[in-house]
């Protein structure tokens, strides 16, 4: 009975470390992204992707930290598409 219990506990100690561990390994994209971020998110080099915002990429600056949002990036690649 005793063996039993031991078993039990140490099967419930591994689930849950389990469920720990996927919860701290499972991370929902940022939305937005620094513009190094967005130009490795858009395949492209910086200096690619500062074009883009020179011919309309929307980037929002606040405070002197830029940042684009992974929605404008596919909404101005859309955009350019044809």
């Amino acid at each position: 009975m005793k063996e039993q219990l031991t078993d039990n506990n140490d099967l419930l100690s591994k689930i849950i470390e389990m469920i720990a561990t996927s919860q701290t390994n499972y991370s929902i994209p940022k939305e937005w992204l620094s513009l190094k971020e967005g130009a490795a998110y858009a395949g492209v080099s910086y200096n690619t992707f500062v074009k883009f915002r020179e011919i309309g990429l929307k980037v929002s600056e606040v405070e002197g930290i830029k940042r684009v949002s992974r929605t404008e990036i596919n909404t101005f690649f859309e955009n350019y598409s044809f």
